[in-house]
């Protein structure tokens, strides 16, 4: 056996000791009498002992000699899904781990089964922040994501007597082995309150007074690349009261009364998208937004500093992207710091914050383009309204200037326009980068929902393809196709996605063909039976499977499906000749027990 052999044993070894020392040194327990959690927990340690050495030096570097430019990309959400498998493949450790741990009686993909999805994220808006995290961390750029941390996710789903029960999806009750909290970097975010001013050097400057405060308090989890030994930062920002108890009120009886402030507080972290169908859920969501935003810019801003930087410089150093409207409040937010904290003037501050924002469009209807009343803005954030305000007066002085008396065009172009807030076109007009997430998207942007933008700064449109971690799809959830493909055109797939393309080659290779269609059958059967399992239906795997995978839910994706396949059925019935290979409609969604 040579040396790499050798070293393979060596490395399997260490990690079958590693977890069993965990159990013992964390749970009391044994192989023999530990829970699938402990298991799991036990296992994710020792892989998470791997990732922070590499996450320690690369912060380590950033704090000395790394200057380079820095990202921050602001999210409302990071769908991240389970961590123990990604990080695994990052390290290029699963084969290892699967092998040490069926040494030791145990199977790997059940113990990553076990793991929580993490409940911060949704659909493609959270997918895409996902995948660029990973693809920045791969391609060893600075990068930071930030969000909030969720104690609970969406929802889970049941399906009882054909109607769809919501139920709570508190993912973080069993803990979570990746975070750490970091209460030494906490900050203070302020809402309410009513701004006041005095004079100092002959310049206005404002405060607010009366306002409350909240805590927000970060959790950093690693987000490593592929291949190397970068691993970026995701900051997760939870809300905590700066009053724990009011006693006195506890003392006399009133217990809902004594954490009444507590749990108003705290309630911005407690869950993804709060209903807003009413003005209650509306505030939470517009709170949940500046908690967020806002704790990053602080932190950004102390991190700059502390690292010797000037401020009027800030853009060079630091991007700030946000990825669609969410956190389009972080504009006039770090406005306010510039200038109420450090002391800048409007054009200035105005100057570094454009140069440092870019925004990220992902939706063009216009009943989902985000609008806050103006007067709910007042009432939450007093002094963040006074500046966006007077981010409008300025820009519809432009405007009017360059178009003379088209109201109908300034209206739509305006940031304040019939009482409600555009965050939009706040995004468009206080970045210097604004993208779409596909070349057609982007065009409709240009030649439509911002044509009148475009066609007095063309330069800050652009087109960015969304993200798609391929490594997930190939090595993660089809290493046999994964491994068909490394035969036929060598492993620089994995980092490198367009090099798929090196397999046109073999789109007539009878070998590689039936190869494919083999684990194809294989992966399709292996469906059946899992189907089979869980329902008790049988699904001919030579049938054409038609998936859509999605959670169900209110905006009637899957209800148009239905309706295309009630279009099918009535084509067979119809029409005879009709050409119809046996076909098996599947509907995938995330789902509590009992689905």
């Amino acid at each position: 056996m040579g040396d790499n052999g050798n070293a393979q044993i060596r490395q399997k070894n260490e990690i079958k000791e590693q977890i069993i020392g965990k159990l013992e040194r964390y749970f009391g327990k044994t192989l023999g009498d530990a829970t699938d959690r402990q298991l799991y927990m036990a296992t994710a340690m020792t892989v998470r002992d791997r990732i922070m050495d590499r996450w320690t030096q690369t912060e380590q570097a950033r704090n000395g000699t790394d200057r380079r430019k820095r990202l921050y990309y602001l999210s409302f959400e990071f769908l991240i899904g389970r961590m123990l498998s990604d990080n695994l493949m990052s390290l290029g450790q699963r084969a290892l781990y699967q092998e040490a741990l069926s040494e030791l009686g145990l199977d790997l993909t059940a113990i990553e089964d076990t793991e929580a999805d993490a409940g911060l994220g949704n659909g493609g808006l959270g997918r895409l922040a996902a995948c660029f995290m990973n693809s920045l961390a791969t391609l060893d750029y600075p990068a930071y994501g930030c969000g909030i941390r969720y104690e609970y996710g969406l929802f889970k789903q049941k399906i009882v007597d054909g109607y769809q029960i919501e139920l709570p999806d508190p993912w973080l009750e069993d803990g979570c082995v990746w975070e750490i909290a970091r209460p030494e970097e906490q900050v203070e975010v302020y809402f309410g309150g009513t701004v006041d001013s005095y004079t100092e050097d002959g310049r206005m400057k404002f405060y607010v007074k009366d306002a409350s405060t909240v805590i927000a308090l970060p959790y950093d989890m690693p987000a490593p690349g592929f291949g190397t030994d970068t691993v970026n930062t995701l900051r997760l920002w939870s809300a905590r009261s700066p009053k724990q108890l009011d006693l006195s009120q506890f003392s006399h009886g009133n217990y809902t009364k004594a954490v009444e402030e507590k749990e108003l507080a705290e309630v911005l972290s407690k869950i993804l998208y709060p209903e807003d169908k009413h003005i209650e859920g509306k505030v939470l969501r517009l709170r949940q937004q500046y908690f967020f935003t806002s704790a990053t810019i602080q932190w950004i801003i102390r991190e700059y500093k502390a690292g010797g930087g000037d401020l009027r410089r800030l853009h060079d150093y630091t991007q700030i992207h946000i990825n669609d409207t969410h956190p389009a409040i972080g504009i006039p937010e770090l406005m306010r710091l510039l200038m109420d904290v450090e002391g800048f003037g409007w054009d200035e501050a105005w100057e570094v914050t454009t140069k440092t924002f870019a925004y990220t469009n992902h939706t063009i209807m216009s009943e989902a383009l985000e609008k806050w009343t103006v007067a709910a803005m007042r009432q939450q954030l007093p002094r963040i309204c006074m500046i966006i305000e007077e981010i409008n007066r300025r820009l519809t002085e432009d405007l009017t200037a360059r178009f003379g008396g088209d109201r109908g065009k300034i209206d739509y172009m305006a940031v304040i326009a019939y009482d409600y807030i555009n965050m939009a076109n706040l995004c468009v007009v206080g970045s210097h980068s604004v993208n779409g997430v596909s070349a057609l998207h982007a065009e409709i942007l240009q030649k439509d929902l911002f044509k009148d933008y475009y066609g007095i700064m063309p330069y800050k449109f652009s087109g960015i393809t969304n993200g798609v971690t391929h490594r997930r799809w190939l090595l993660g959830a089809n290493p046999r196709l994964a491994a068909l493909i490394q035969d036929a055109i060598g492993d620089g797939f994995i980092r490198e996605p367009e090099k798929l393309t090196d397999l046109a080659a073999f789109a007539k290779d009878s070998a590689f063909q039936e190869q494919f269609a083999k684990i194809k059958h294989d992966n399709k059967a292996a469906l059946s039976r899992y189907i089979f399992a869980e329902s008790g239906i049988l699904a001919d795997p030579g049938a054409l499977f038609d998936t859509q995978a999605k959670r169900l839910h209110e905006y009637k994706r899957q209800l148009m499906n239905v309706l295309h396949i009630l279009y099918l059925y009535h084509q067979i019935l119809e029409n005879p000749s009709f050409a119809f290979p046996p076909r098996v409609f599947l509907f995938a969604a995330k789902a509590s027990p009992g689905y």
